[in-house]
This record gives C-alpha cells, sequence and structure tokens, in this order.
C-alpha cells in the first residue's frame, strides 16, 4: 500500500524524528539499503520507508510486550486439580449380531444351471435350490431362463440364501421374489421402480456375433435382436466374416442403477463383407396407428410380413418334402414343414404378427400352436415341451413374440420344432415360399419417421468414427 506524503505529519507516529528517536533499531537493519533510501529526497519513497517501519514497529511492540505478559504469568501461580472418572462404555456387539446380507449379482450364461450361478454367487443353501425347483410359484424362473438375466442375490454370514430377484419377461418391469421367512421361503411376483437408460456400443467381429458383444458388455438379449434385426439380409451362421462391424444404440431397463433387463434396439448399423445395413425403431404415436417397426434410413420397411424361422439359432433336421421316412412311424409319408433341432427349453418365437388359433395337444403334433396371420396366412408349431405364460386362444401377439418352448411331445424321436407355414390351409415351404413385405409409410409418416430417425442415425455414424479412431 502507497502511503501519500500528506500523511507526515509533524509529531505523528510516521515523523522520521520520532521513529529516529523511539525505534531506533529499525534503521540498523539492513542499514545500508535504508540509508541510501532516506538520502533520496522524493516525497514517492519517504512514504514508502515510514510504512515499512511502521510494520515492523508494531510487530516488535507486540512481540515484547507479549513476552513481558508471559514472563509476569508463571506457570506456578495457576492452581491445578486432577480429577479421576471412570467412564463406561457399551460392550462391543460381535459380528454375529451385527452381520449385514452380502449382495451378489450374477449373469446367467449360456450352458449355465441355476445351481452353478449359486455357487458362484457363493450361496451355501440346499433348502432355497430345494425350494426352487419344487414349488410352483417358482417355476417361472426356469421357464423364462436364458443367457443373459441378471440374478440378484442376498445371503447371509454362512451363505444360506435370504434374497433373490429374478426379472420376469413381459416388459412389465414385474420381478419373481423368492424371500426367506424363518424357516421357510416364499415365492412372488413383484413390481419394481425402474429407469429406462439409452446405451450405445460398437464392436468388431472376431469369432460369432455373441463373442463380439460379449466382448464390449453388450447385453445377449440385444445381440439375439441385431440377429433378428438383419437376419432377412445376413446369415448370421454362415456369411460373418472377421473384421465384421456393428454399432448399436438400445434401451436398458435399470434399479438403482443396476440392469435388470434390455429394452429394445432404438437404431443399429451392421457392416458385412464391407456393406452396410442400417435400421432404426420408428413408432408412430398418433391414436389409431399400428406399433412400431424397423424401417431403413431411407424409410422403406426393414422385416418382411414373416420370418423364415420361429427359432434364434438352430439346424434343420428335416426339410419339406412329399416322401420322407417317419423315424416314429417307420413309414414313408410327405413332410409337410420343417424340422428345426433345438435343446428342450429354446425358445419358440412367432414368425408374424397375429392371433391364437389354437394352442392344446394335438395328435402326433404333441403340444401344439397354431397362429392366425392377416390375409391367408397361417403358421404351426408342433411338439412343443410347454406354452409361453397367458398364451391362449384369441391372445394377440407380435412378431418375435416367445409363444413356446421346444420340447418332443407327440410322435418325436427327439426334442426338436415342427413349423408349418399356409396359405389358405395349403401347405407351403417355409424356406422358399415369397413372403409378403410389410406395410410401407404413408407420406405423413415418413415425415415423422424422418424427423425421428436423422438423431439417431447421426448418432451411428458419430459413435462409428469415434471408436475407428480409437482402434486406430
Amino acid at each position: 500500500m502507497l502511503v501519500r506524503p500528506g500523511l507526515m505529519r509533524k509529531g505523528s507516529l510516521l515523523d522520521w524524528t520520532f521513529l529516529q528517536t523511539n525505534c531506533p533499531w529499525i534503521f540498523k537493519v539492513k542499514g545500508r539499503i535504508l540509508a541510501q533510501l532516506i538520502s533520496r529526497q522524493s516525497g514517492y519513497y519517504r512514504p514508502l520507508l515510514a510504512a515499512f517501519a511502521v510494520v515492523f514497529g508494531l510487530g516488535a511492540l507486540i512481540a515484547s510486550s507479549a513476552s513481558g505478559t508471559l514472563a509476569d504469568s508463571p506457570d506456578e501461580a495457576l492452581p491445578r486439580q486432577e480429577i479421576s472418572e471412570q467412564l463406561a462404555l457399551p460392550l462391543a456387539e460381535t459380528l454375529e449380531s451385527v452381520a449385514q446380507p452380502f449382495i451378489h449379482e450374477e449373469k446367467f450364461r449360456r450352458g449355465d444351471s441355476v445351481a452353478a450361478l449359486m455357487q458362484r454367487a457363493g450361496v451355501d443353501d440346499e433348502a432355497a435350490l430345494q425350494f426352487l425347483h419344487t414349488d410352483p410359484a417358482a417355476q417361472i424362473l426356469f421357464r423364462q431362463l436364458s443367457p443373459g438375466k441378471n440374478f440378484t442375490l442376498e445371503t447371509g454370514p454362512h451363505g444360506e440364501l435370504e434374497r433373490l430377484l429374478f426379472p420376469l419377461n413381459g416388459g412389465e418391469e414385474r420381478v419373481l421374489t423368492i424371500t426367506r421367512q424363518a424357516d421357510r421361503f416364499m415365492a412372488a411376483e413383484t413390481s419394481l421402480p425402474t429407469e429406462t437408460r439409452v446405451m450405445t456400443q460398437a464392436a468388431e467381429i472376431r469369432s460369432s456375433l455373441f463373442a463380439a458383444a460379449d466382448a464390449v458388455g453388450i447385453p445377449d438379449a440385444v445381440a439375439t435382436q441385431l440377429a433378428d434385426l438383419f437376419g432377412g439380409d445376413i446369415d448370421f451362421l454362415h456369411d460373418l466374416r472377421k473384421g465384421d462391424r456393428f454399432t448399436v444404440i438400445y434401451e436398458s431397463i435399470t434399479y438403482l442403477g443396476r440392469p435388470v433387463r434390455s429394452g429394445r434396439i432404438l437404431a443399429a448399423e451392421f457392416i458385412n463383407a464391407g456393406r452396410s445395413y442400417r435400421a432404426a425403431w420408428f413408432a408412430d404415436d398418433r391414436p389409431g396407428s399400428p406399433g412400431g417397426a424397423y424401417y431403413t434410413a431411407d424409410g422403406k420397411p426393414l422385416r418382411k410380413a414373416f420370418l423364415r424361422s420361429p427359432l434364434e439359432f438352430s439346424r434343420i433336421t428335416s426339410g419339406f418334402t412329399l416322401a420322407r421316412f417317419h423315424p416314429v412311424l417307420k413309414t414313408w409319408r410327405a413332410h409337410k414343414g420343417i424340422d428345426f433341432g433345438a435343446p428342450t427349453g429354446t425358445r419358440v418365437k412367432a414368425t408374424g404378427d397375429g392371433v391364437v388359433d389354437f394352442a392344446g395337444i394335438q395328435g402326433g403334433y404333441g403340444k401344439v400352436i397354431i397362429l392366425r396371420h392377416p390375409g391367408r396366412y397361417s403358421t404351426l408349431y408342433g411338439h412343443l415341451s410347454a406354452f409361453a405364460l397367458g398364451l391362449r386362444k384369441g391372445k394377440r401377439v407380435s412378431q418375435g413374440e416367445v409363444i413356446g418352448f421346444v420340447g418332443a411331445t407327440g410322435l418325436a424321436s427327439g426334442p426338436h420344432l415342427h413349423y408349418e407355414f399356409r396359405i389358405d390351409n395349403a401347405y407351403q415351404n417355409p424356406l422358399t415360399v415369397a413372403l409378403p413385405g410389410a406395410p410401407a409409410l404413408s407420406e405423413i409418416q415418413m415425415a415423422r419417421f424422418r424427423a425421428q430417425a436423422a438423431d439417431r442415425l447421426a448418432q451411428l455414424d458419430l459413435i462409428r468414427s469415434f471408436d475407428l479412431a480409437r482402434i486406430d
């Protein structure tokens, strides 16, 4: 801070004579420098020096006065008193009495079992496993098991199961809850307050679609949707090449910040053998409009009215023919459908939108479902082990919706799905029949689609470029 010359009043603390008389020690510090400064007659330097002197002078006076005060107050003059008191402390609780449950999250893997999953989570509870296998209300867990499903398990200090949460299919955010109550278990379906988050990922094919998805943390359910989405253009069993890439934007349904299940894909791109395939979800929310569907970047319907296969991945064990030796009846007869070999319990999907015309047991078909579709079309799914929960005659189903599970009921030598495709009740080869296309967007719908899809498609470009830059 600068001190103006006008403040140097006669007899004041800042007066040079006063300083020399009462604070001579100031001028002994850095004598030469002070002498040089004093010798200058400029009114600019004298205020600075005066301020410097005041600061150090006051500091010294305070220190001197403090030391004098301390010297005048010896410790011996202060009275002292010692007080001892026994404090009662609460007894420490044992770890057993304050033990909190351990929370484990495990993902169901391909080829996994519930027992193996519980063992990985540290569950050591034979009674809990027995309850899961025998209680009728808990059987939905086994019917809806699929790779990628998340289990949440709470265990006690000795590995006993306290609670299990299993997300149920159907998109209604419901879970199966298994809870320990004293020495027994209870099973109930409850709702979860969930949130929907939008996730983005990109991956490169090294060996298979699912291996690539696993490598970057994309759920199996999303990889399956991707295969369904582009299955009409790409044969995921034979056409994939090392170096193929895909980018996907999808919904993740979460509870307390943790994923419960996967929602639908909102947009995706798959580059196979150098050719790009793109799709975006569009749903017209105007009253009376049909449900949503996937469209190419230029607004053309991506899906056909029917899927070629009702199974995600399988092999054909018997084709469509007029003369086949029946493995059970041991006679030659026509085989008016396609047999897809798959393990018992594999999910069977509706190949097109329709209404359940029959669901029950019918002769050699065993447990069978017949769907009636718009127009002249119907499809049949035979030898099932079970029907999807809530499936009944008259229920509407959507293309790709799970309607049953592969089995070996009826005249079957092993687990497989018998699938038939009929036009006006005449049998057709499902693999070669010309399938009708999905209806095109109207002019108004096309404008709405472009407005909605533009952002998603731009996101795909951004994610792809960022991922390529990261790899480079």
